[in-house]
């Protein structure tokens, strides 16, 4: 968000919800600017999610923070709830989002959905329905409510649209109106998940372990599988980054010297980042960028580091990188378990006939594989510009206070714009 902020990223997003105004009970981040809590939500939830760097959850491979972070800060400061309370709504919605999602492992994306907007309206929902204090009964119904605005198409991936990044921002300001259509009186289907034309029936592709949502519920917990991304690139991608960057490790080769490059990739990931029914070489915008495996292997043997500035416009119209890409060829490659979380491995074949291999059993960033304390801080303060200790900090107390004040004093520092426009 902080990236997003100072990158001017989503503005539209930002301009609209700050025409939508309303009550003043909930603030867009990066602007000091209170509106209501579904208007704060759409802006807050397009710019979590705008540079494609927010964490996924390998099971449901979902961006959870994108649709949970929105309604808990939103609705948490609309009600003026405690820090527990919005910790609490929080790992609430997580486990919505992660679970609902995990139900059917790339079963929305098949169908050509975006399964975090898909799951993040319910999980939405659920953090405003908790933090306004619904009873179950009301709740059930906003979560019925919620079905029928999940969607998001994946239809931007060979186009240069900016739907995907509007998708959390959508699913947050849909799960608080859900929310409030309930306890307003609207009604909505139980059966929203479990029963005929529910969400699975009518959204999702293969089996649906609709059991496995609440299966040991409050003993497993999903939000601890959230991993952290290193790579501002689509997260299917990752385990094959990770391999390449272990073979130029192993033996640093130039651009040059690579004949052709060999990239064993799980099924469903190929189906995302390796569809060549679009330009693969030449990527019609950032987004198409991060989801092209071959220009993103391409880009890190040129660069040698992938970083937000790797999908700047210019940078993807880099010729040698094109053309790199075009030697960057996929066997496709079935493993137990979700694609986000496959091995990855590439056979990189020079010019003088010599092979290096690289591979890791998953790619980095991941529960059993997590980015340090000191690299989380390191990414938030290269994406914010400044330092980001002070964000941190409050994060690690939210359970002591009363309110979340400190957090958002906290993000206001780390956001200069919010502390000028604060009231």
């Amino acid at each position: 968000m902080a990236g997003a902020v100072r990158t001017g990223a989503v503005s539209a997003a930002v301009t609209v919800a700050a025409e939508l105004g309303g009550p003043q009970g909930a603030t867009i981040l990066g602007r000091g600017l209170r509106v209501s809590a579904p208007a704060a939500a759409l802006a807050n939830g397009s710019l979590v999610h705008a540079l494609d760097f927010d964490d996924t959850h390998a099971g449901g491979l979902i961006h959870a923070t994108a649709v949970v972070l929105p309604a808990a800060l939103a609705v948490g400061e609309q009600t003026a709830a405690s820090g527990p309370a919005v910790l609490d709504a929080a790992i609430v919605g997580y486990e919505a989002a992660c679970r609902i999602a995990a139900a059917v492992p790339h079963g929305f994306h098949a169908r050509g959905l975006h399964a975090t907007m898909v799951a993040g309206v319910f999980s939405s929902a659920l953090v405003a329905a908790r933090l306004s204090g619904l009873d179950a009964e009301r709740t059930t119904h906003a979560l019925g409510i919620a079905g029928s605005q999940a969607g998001g198409l994946l239809a931007f991936l060979g186009t240069g649209a900016s739907t995907k990044q509007l998708h959390p921002g959508f699913a947050s300001h849909a799960g608080i109106l859900a929310a409030r259509l309930a306890a307003a009186g609207a009604t909505g289907p139980e059966t929203v998940f479990d029963g005929p034309h529910g969400i699975y029936d009518a959204l999702a592709e293969g089996h649906a372990d609709r059991a496995s949502i609440v299966r040991d519920l409050g003993q497993r917990w999903e939000t601890t599988r959230i991993g952290i991304k290193p790579y501002p690139a689509c997260q299917l991608s990752h385990a094959t980054l990770d391999a390449t960057a272990a073979a130029l490790a192993t033996r640093p080769f130039r651009p040059g010297d690579v004949d052709h490059i060999v990239a064993r990739v799980h099924p469903d990931s190929a189906s995302v980042v390796c569809d060549t029914s679009r330009d693969l070489t030449r990527p019609a915008s950032d987004y198409a960028a991060k989801f092209s495996l071959p220009w993103s292997v391409a880009a890190l043997v040129v660069d040698g580091r992938l970083g937000l500035d790797t999908f700047e416009p210019d940078s993807i119209r880099r010729p040698e990188v094109a053309e790199l890409a075009g030697r960057v060829h996929v066997e496709i490659s079935p493993s137990d378990g979700v694609a986000a979380d496959a091995p990855g491995a590439v056979r990189v074949v020079l010019r003088d006939g010599a092979e290096i291999h690289g591979s890791v059993p998953r790619s980095a960033g991941g529960p059993d594989n997590p980015l340090t304390d000191e690299g989380l801080v390191a990414k938030a303060t290269g994406l914010a510009g400044r330092d980001a200790t002070p964000l941190f900090d409050a994060v690690r107390e939210l359970d002591r206070h009363p309110d979340l004040a400190p957090l958002l004093d906290a993000l206001a520092l780390l956001l200069p714009s919010s502390a000028k426009e604060r009231p």
